[in-house]
């Protein structure tokens, strides 16, 4: 199956130039939080059962622009081509966690550890050291299986656009089921405390929530507008609603992280190691064995670029419900955000680069 994705999911402004924007989010929220150092804390303070209420309205403005675009009746077309299908889960699921929490704790826990010192206090009152906040952070970056800008990155590689759609929608209800209980283990691993009951309602709010609320108004509004309208008008205006809820986002963050940053300026560096090493393992794991199952290059573009991207959105959302906005954990997620782009953008042409080898 091929579907042609239209020129309107290239990269368009926001998406171009996330990185310059994140880097601009990461200053602004370090100068606000030395003006106004109580102005974001006392936002984080409107709450309900430690669920920050600003919090929650700007991650859900991040989610659903992602989750209405999804169209889940290209799931079933999936029998039609299973062996990309399943290398794809198999990596996402089964190696790309694992892989996550290995390399992490090499470079966080032993080789950066001496650049990491300190303790954490997380929103329930308990300590931790500061390395596995981080590492904590990187572990729910792992396994988050990307959704939305793969799009983007799959069809800039000329791939298989009716095996990322595929695999949009799988990976998000695949989500639902694995991302909490996952998650919970991998982080016990790491000998952080486990809020089994606040992991869960994350996923229910930041995942279900905007995914079930996606597919009823994608359904409603195709069938009294029609397909065209929805894409090129509604879709074309709500996608910027995503990238600016998310850079509010960070610039809260940074409010809470600046004088940390300016204190250790290195931390950003430190993070951004491991992912970057992981990014490209996958990646580079998931090309190579798409070769010996000996699919097309137009699945093996794609699922090779699946596996190395993350949905950065949920695991920003699960990390600031689970340890706090202020916590090391979602410093390490923004990284995740930071590298995003500049890095894919180069899988993108090692991709067109090696279509020979398929």
């Amino acid at each position: 199956m091929k579907i042609n994705i239209s020129e309107e999911h290239q990269l368009g402004f926001f998406e171009k130039y996330l990185t310059a924007w994140v880097a601009a989010c990461i200053a602004l929220g370090i100068l606000l939080g030395k003006l106004f150092p109580q102005a974001a804390i006392a936002l984080d303070k409107i709450s309900v059962y430690q669920v920050s209420i600003p919090i929650a309205i700007a991650l859900f403005f991040m989610m659903y622009p992602i989750m209405v675009k999804i169209d889940f009746s290209k799931v079933i077309k999936a029998g039609k081509t299973p062996k990309p299908v399943i290398l794809t889960l198999f990596v996402n699921w089964c190696i790309k966690p694992f892989s996550m929490l290995a390399i992490a704790t090499v470079f966080l826990g032993i080789i950066f550890k001496g650049w990491l010192p300190g303790m954490e206090i997380l929103k329930d009152g308990s300590q931790v050291e500061l390395f596995r906040s981080y590492i904590s952070g990187c572990i729910l970056l792992g396994i988050a299986p990307c959704t939305a800008m793969v799009l983007i990155w799959g069809h800039l590689a000329k791939g298989n656009d009716g095996h990322t759609l595929i695999m949009v929608a799988i990976n998000s209800l695949t989500m639902l089921f694995f991302y909490a209980p996952l998650g919970g283990w991998l982080l016990g691993v790491n000998q952080m405390p486990i809020p089994w009951q606040t992991i869960v309602l994350s996923v229910v709010i930041y995942v279900g929530l905007p995914l079930l609320l996606g597919y009823f108004s994608r359904q409603w509004l195709i069938a009294k507008k029609g397909f065209k309208w929805f894409e090129e008008v509604f879709i074309h205006y709500l996608t910027p609603v995503s990238i600016a809820a998310l850079l509010f986002t960070l610039v809260l963050l940074f409010s809470f992280k600046g004088q940390l940053i300016i204190d250790n300026p290195q931390i950003i560096f430190l993070i951004a190691v491991p992912l970057f090493i992981q990014t490209c393992f996958i990646f580079g794991l998931t090309y190579l064995l798409a070769r010996w199952l000996r699919l097309p290059y137009q699945d093996a573009a794609p699922s090779a670029l699946i596996g190395a991207s993350n949905h950065f959105e949920v695991a920003i959302a699960t990390s600031a419900i689970l340890f706090g906005f202020s916590s090391g954990a979602s410093l390490a997620t923004v990284v995740g955000v930071l590298i995003e782009v500049p890095v894919m953008l180069l899988l993108v042409k090692v991709c067109l680069g090696t279509k020979d080898f398929f």
